[in-house]
């Protein structure tokens, strides 16, 4: 009679840590094969009817609430952008334009602002920065937006000269 076959060799014994290959197809499974089944959320609660009021001497009836009216139409005009960088109408650009390049003047000389206010210099002091900054600003809004509208000066007048109408 023949010898009985062999077991097979025994693996090597593997680390704690280290997971299965049946554990390995397993979580790739759930990876790659999301469960498509439908969530399922409680029931809102239902709050209790009101206890109907005694009809008789002393009972108040109060009339049942409204329903909610339409809203009315707004009687001013469109409403505005929440950001108003994102608006594309060109006068408004213009005008951040320019008040940009002028606050950009006190960022870079608030000593040079102050002595020309004190000493009513400032135009003379700010030459070489404003003819800079307007050519700056002709280039990026176009001639005739910056000869046609009263920006410019005007975000001289109050940023650079502090409200004062020296430009």
């Amino acid at each position: 009679m023949a010898p009985p076959p062999a077991a097979p060799a025994p693996l090597p014994p593997q680390p704690p840590h280290a997971p299965s290959i049946a554990g390995l197809r397993a979580s790739q499974a759930a990876i790659t094969e999301p469960n498509l089944a439908p969530l399922r959320t409680p029931p809102l609660p239902v709050p209790p009817a009101p206890p109907p009021a005694a009809a008789g001497v002393g009972a108040i009836r109060t009339p049942a609430p409204a329903a909610p009216a339409a809203p009315e139409p707004r009687k001013t005009g469109p409403l505005r952008p929440v950001n108003p960088f994102l608006v594309q109408d060109p006068r408004q650009k213009a005008r951040r334009l320019a008040r940009a390049q002028i606050s950009d003047m006190l960022v870079y000389h608030p000593e040079k602002r102050q002595q020309g206010i004190r000493d009513g210099t400032l135009p003379q002091l700010f030459r070489d920065e404003i003819e800079k900054s307007w050519l700056e600003y002709v280039e990026q809004v176009g001639k005739e937006m910056a000869d046609s509208t009263p920006f410019w000066t005007d975000a001289l007048n109050e940023i650079l000269a502090g409200g004062k109408k020296l430009f």
